[in-house]
């Protein structure tokens, strides 16, 4: 008689499994992987006894078993499937993925609110942070460069912690994907990649999962390999290639050992001494906004990038001058000078109804005209039709570079 199996069943004998091998090795020296394996293995073969069960199937419990104690437990099965982009936990009963662009529920849960607590414990752990009550926030990575947002009661007010867990592929996209993906067109990501090497500096606004960090790294693709470069992220999730000259910079929480925070602030500030070419800075979200528009794109580090969230590329420029104000007070005319004169480039991603990921903007900052920011449009999204869900549509070319002093400097 053929196995027949429910979710439910398997996480029992799954459970069962790892408390008996758990009482085990109280007994006995630690195990290696190999040998847990091993163990693992006999006890699933043992199920065979009472009634028939698949190969198939007895690889997969093994596996579950092993995840449960070595691994992410439940999560480590959902990191197995490479199509699973994104995974959010919601407490204990709650666990939802996008999958192919799909956003569903998993018929899945935690057997308790310790084993959440015990997986985010070895994430957090393994990326030299710390997540407690005193400290319920935190932003992490996974060892393939996963980004990871971890929230602890009594912050996250849901039956268990909140964990969130945003994959990225492990072979970067290059711009060549994203055209294939009709992301952007080959006309504008030439434009772009001239823009690049010509030293332009660069924003990357859209609103969340729109794709900046792909982006920006499809744009980093472009820069010349003999220069010097500089990321700055709060967790390192950029993936640059083919240059030999990278300094990689990740912030630092406070401990409870008593070592000091430090912020992108100081790591802007810092850079600055380490004779960089660009500066890369993964997202500005508050006061560092200042030391990456002031200090390092009007200071020449021509070529630097950034992303941002906003929900149109003018509204970028609204939101990079209210970080500014946060960071000092000083004239609002002031901050818009540093901002027209520093910022070059926005690239202004969004995430369209049919879930497609596209370029919908590309505009140029030319400068101040009446206390305001002057700004050029060079190329805008135009939906054309929707056929099956889908979106047809174009990145008509709107008009021409002004600016074009830093091409010329290039011999572009």
């Amino acid at each position: 008689m053929d196995y027949q199996y429910t979710e439910e069943e398997d996480r029992k004998i799954v459970n069962r499994i790892k408390n008996e091998l758990l009482e085990q090795l109280e007994y006995m020296e630690d195990q290696d992987d190999e040998a847990l394996r091993k163990m693992i293995a006999e006890k699933v073969n043992l199920l065979n006894e009472d009634r028939y069960i698949p190969i198939r199937r007895r690889l997969q419990l093994a596996s579950a078993v092993f995840s449960s104690m070595r691994q992410l437990d439940i999560i480590q099965e959902i990191m197995d499937d490479k199509s699973v982009t994104e995974i959010m936990v919601n407490g204990m009963n709650s666990i939802f993925i996008e999958k192919n662009g799909t956003l569903m529920r998993l018929n899945r849960r935690f057997d308790s609110r310790t084993v959440l607590d015990n997986i985010i414990q070895q994430i957090v752990g393994r990326c030299n942070r710390v997540v407690n009550e005193s400290n319920p926030i935190v932003d992490a990575r996974l060892e393939d460069g996963s980004r990871v947002n971890v929230v602890l009661n009594p912050v996250a007010l849901n039956e268990g912690a909140v964990l969130t867990i945003r994959r990225f592929p492990k072979t970067p996209l290059t711009m060549d994907d994203l055209i294939d993906k009709e992301a952007i067109s080959r006309e504008a990501a030439e434009v772009l990649k001239d823009l690049v090497i010509a030293g332009y500096n660069v924003i990357v606004s859209g609103g969340t999962g729109s794709g900046k960090t792909t982006f920006l790294n499809c744009l980093s693709a472009y820069i010349p390999a003999d220069e010097r470069i500089i990321t700055i992220e709060d967790s390192a999730e950029l993936q640059i290639q083919g240059i030999d000259n990278l300094v990689r910079l990740e912030t630092r929480n406070a401990n409870v050992s008593g070592c000091k925070p430090i912020t992108i602030r100081d790591l802007i500030r810092s850079s600055l001494r380490m004779r960089p070419d660009r500066i890369i800075v993964g997202e500005v979200r508050g006061e560092e906004a200042m030391d990456m528009v002031c200090s390092a794109m009007n200071c020449g580090h021509d070529g630097s990038m950034s992303t941002l969230h906003s929900n149109t590329a003018v509204d970028a420029l609204a939101r990079l001058q209210t970080m500014i104000l946060m960071a000092a007070d000083i004239p609002v005319m002031a901050i818009k000078e540093q901002i027209s004169s520093g910022v070059d480039i926005i690239v202004h991603l969004g995430r369209l109804r049919d879930n497609s990921r596209k370029v919908l903007e590309i505009v140029e900052v030319v400068g101040m005209r009446e206390g305001r920011i002057d700004t050029n449009l060079l190329y805008c999204f135009e939906e054309e039709d929707c056929r099956n869900g889908k979106i047809i549509g174009k990145l008509a070319k709107k008009g021409e570079l002004i600016n074009e002093t830093k091409l010329k400097t290039a011999g572009l």
